[in-house]
């Protein structure tokens, strides 16, 4: 070694570049971070298109099959990435569980409800939105169906990039309308139960909204107002988590395994009203230890409501996965009974690989792009708590009853944001409600001004303003994409 090697001049360029190599590498691994994501979900997608390769072929409509499997692993994707956030997305927010735990709980439910209870048919025309004669010709139906897949799918995948839950349903309901009618003409569409779909836009979040709202307002004035919250909590919270087991259980009933076995509203709500006593008597001596030692401050409550709400997370999770799976498969499942058979039907039967890929994708698509959506409902709309929380979980699953009640259709993820919605109005009026008491007799200069009285608002317009947008727009949009993409298969 010669002496040249440690003049200090040389030692300085050296570490000069070693610095400039570390920046390069740093800058790199920053860059390429978000890349991971979408890398991994294409190699999901190849592996789906290959391992159905292996099955089918490329030959005798075997490449259709192919690239319906792909269409529809991308659809499970983006449902994991934006629907599942629904459920989650409350207890994250209530700091009830970390992002971590959420996924996890999420991937395992989510994933148990689609096979166990995901069924065994699916419906080739969703919701009945087309008339089944006008898309009689298999090779019709399938490019359709293959149109209704690719466009639902980049629909959500555009909504999660803004930060827009969507309803995965009314996407593929767009899909399937949009390649219908550029099939068939719009003669083809069943106008009516558009409508009813059209319906529950509105229904939905209004509905979600002010249950929520009306649980919390009951938590507030007989727990949190009241001068012994501790003593308050002990009589309530047994009755309110009652209530909602027997919520749960008529939900999961009616909705978490329909498709094991047919159980009609009043048999639910019978499994449900029994759930909610037995649950009752249970928490009684439960809370009852639980709240020895607390202090008399409103902090020491969300103890209390932590467990049920991961409870209700995972059953949200599990019926989820039970009935959105299928807007995944369903249409997966439609084109390779049509390219066996060449025979359009009423109804496809789900094979076991094509239910694997729905369930595979959703909990792949939550685990790679699920936080930003669970973070956008449990953290960016309105501050959210235990208590809080539980009431958007609970509207979610008395929504549903009542609109099963009544024959109406409803969105899951309208009623879970409208949930949140609720709350934070609902929060909003009562602040300004209880701030104008502390204000009478006050002169009009010490009254807030206008710029106080925006930032005191607890719901984020800009958030509410984006998500209703991106849901009045859904259903047309994925219609216009869809349209699009069948005159395009058609035409090669």
């Amino acid at each position: 070694m010669t002496r040249n090697q440690f003049d200090p001049r040389h030692l300085e360029t050296l570490d000069r570049d070693l610095d400039r190599l570390s920046t390069i590498e740093v800058a790199s691994n920053y860059v390429s971070r978000p890349l991971v994501g979408p890398s991994l979900a294409i190699v999901f997608m190849a592996i789906a298109g290959l391992a159905t390769a292996s099955m089918f072929g490329f030959s005798n409509g075997g490449f259709l099959i192919v690239l319906a499997a792909v269409f529809g692993a991308y659809m499970a994707l983006n449902i994991g990435a934006n629907d599942v956030a629904n459920n989650m997305g409350p207890a994250v927010g209530a700091k009830a569980i970390t992002m971590a735990g959420a996924i996890a709980i999420a991937v395992v439910f989510e994933s148990a409800g689609a096979l166990i209870a995901g069924g065994d048919v699916v419906s080739t025309i969703a919701k009945g939105i087309i008339d089944q004669s006008a898309l009689a010709n298999s090779q019709s139906f399938i490019w359709a169906m293959l149109a209704a897949l690719l466009a639902s799918a980049l629909w959500v995948n555009l909504a999660t990039w803004i930060g827009a839950p969507v309803s995965t349903t009314h996407s593929v309901v767009g899909g399937v309308m949009g390649a219908g009618i550029a099939a068939a003409g719009l003669a083809s569409v069943n106008w009516p139960t558009m409508g009813a779909i059209a319906a529950s836009w509105v229904i939905s979040p209004l509905l979600g909204g002010i249950i929520a709202a009306a649980f919390l307002a009951l938590i507030k004035s007989r727990i949190i107002y009241q001068d012994d919250k501790i003593k308050a909590a002990r009589k309530w919270v047994p009755i309110l988590l009652g209530i909602m087991a027997g919520a749960f259980a008529t939900y999961l009933a009616l909705k978490g395994i329909k498709k094991l076995i047919k159980i009609d509203l009043s048999t639910a709500i019978g499994i449900g009203i029994a759930a909610a006593l037995v649950v009752t008597l249970v928490m009684i001596p439960v809370i009852k230890v639980q709240s020895e030692g607390l202090e008399n401050r409103n902090k020491s409550l969300k103890v209390l409501f932590r467990i049920p709400l991961l409870v209700s997370a995972a059953l949200l999770s599990f019926a989820h996965g039970a009935n959105d799976v299928a807007n995944a498969v369903g249409p997966l499942a439609a084109i390779v009974q049509a390219s066996q058979s060449g025979i359009v039907e009423g109804t496809a039967a789900i094979p076991l690989w094509v239910m694997i890929i729905g369930a595979l994708g959703i909990s792949f698509g939550l685990f790679l792009f699920g936080p930003k959506l669970i973070h956008m409902v449990g953290n960016q709309i309105t501050k959210l708590n235990p208590m809080r929380a539980y009431c958007v979980a609970l509207s979610a699953a008395i929504t549903v009853i009542v609109a099963s009640w009544l024959g109406l259709p409803v969105s899951s993820t309208h009623i879970a944001v409208g949930g949140v919605f609720g709350v934070g109005f609902f929060r909003e009026w009562d602040a300004d409600r209880r701030r104008q008491k502390l204000q009478i007799g006050l002169s009009k200069s010490d009254l807030p001004g206008r710029e106080e009285k925006k930032r005191r608002k607890l719901v984020r317009r800009s958030h509410f303003m984006t998500i209703i947008a991106a849901w009045v727009i859904t259903v047309p949009s994925a219609a216009l994409i869809s349209a699009l993409i069948y005159l395009v298969f058609s035409n090669i």
